[in-house]
């Protein structure tokens, strides 16, 4: 993939070009993970380059960038699996090879998204929303039914003492509590369909993650 489109960054058009990330790109693509994942996020979940070197050899069509004036400031990366493989309750570590994606399955069903971030100073653009975006095209492209992925639910941990992490997500689902992470995912089109406990090393989602799917409107 390679396209380029305009986002609106402090308010005028920024011309961005999303496209697949190479072996060239692993500095700046660190850069950004240090960038977009500050503390308390741990930084051994950052991206290392021997997880970067796997994504671009084995999966280089679910290795995507948004690059702005030769600086990187946004990176999603996804694999294929076969979902029945998994189901809904599963781990981040498990279903990514520990974001390896050393299991990624070529005839499997689904794309599966390992992450996706950008730098804080871009987060307003429309970026992620682009690059999400991508990630769909992507599965229409290869022909898979769907794309999932668990989201962080950081606003939970001020609720963890009142609400399960179920009835947290009822109530954003509601209106009546609000979440970053999984409305940026609903305003991309993804839907809710499980709660998962343990998903990933993550202090303000209590550990729990939102497993959200976009399904393939071209396969019923």
């Amino acid at each position: 993939m390679n396209k380029q489109l305009y986002v609106i960054q402090d308010g005028k058009p920024e011309l961005v070009t999303i496209r697949n990330y190479t072996l060239a790109d692993i500095e700046g693509l660190i850069d950004v993970q240090r960038l977009s994942f500050p503390p308390p996020f741990p930084e051994e979940l950052w991206w290392n380059k021997e997880q970067l070197k796997e994504h671009i050899t084995r999966f280089p069509e679910g290795a995507l960038c948004a690059e702005v004036n030769g600086t990187i400031v946004g990176s999603m990366t996804g694999l294929i699996v076969q979902l029945e493989q998994y189901g809904h309750k599963h781990t981040w570590s498990e279903i990514t090879d520990e974001g390896y994606i050393r299991n990624h399955n070529p005839q499997g069903d689904t794309l599966y998204v390992v992450d996706i971030c950008v730098v804080p100073s871009y987060r307003k653009s429309g970026i992620g929303k682009w690059l999400m975006q991508s990630m769909y095209e992507t599965v229409v492209h290869l022909g898979l039914s769907a794309l999932l992925g668990g989201g962080r639910m950081p606003g939970y941990s001020q609720h963890a003492d009142q609400l399960s992490a179920e009835q947290y997500v009822d109530k954003v689902m509601a209106g009546e509590l609000k979440d970053p992470v999984i409305t940026f995912l609903l305003r991309c089109g993804r839907v809710p369909v499980a709660v998962a406990e343990n998903y990933l090393e993550d202090e303000e989602s209590c550990n729990y993650g939102t497993i959200m799917q976009w399904r393939n409107p071209f396969i019923t």
